[in-house]
């Protein structure tokens, strides 16, 4: 099971996706995540909870226009980071 929230805007969405993981993280506490578009891809993961990942993208500044975000309960591979949502292939 997951929850998954996407937002486009013309300002930050990083506080709406956080926001929207704060209300599906019941659908998976193992992990979560979120990525955002600004000049290029940028993401944030925990293997915590959403409050974890709010510091994260706090102190990392991440930012963006473009996003989409991910709650994980662990149904197949362990709840460790590289498992955690969103996941980039070769880069993107």
């Amino acid at each position: 099971m997951c929850g998954i929230v996407g937002a486009v805007s013309n300002r930050n969405i990083v506080p709406i996706l956080v926001q929207g993981l704060q209300r599906l993280e019941y659908r998976g506490y193992d992990s979560c995540g979120v990525a955002v578009y600004d000049h290029g891809l940028k993401r944030a993961r925990s293997t915590s909870r959403v409050a974890e990942l709010l510091e994260q993208v706090s102190a990392g500044h991440l930012q963006g226009s473009t996003g989409i975000a991910h709650t994980r309960w662990a149904t197949h591979g362990a709840p460790a980071v590289h498992n955690a949502h969103p996941h980039f292939s070769h880069g993107t």
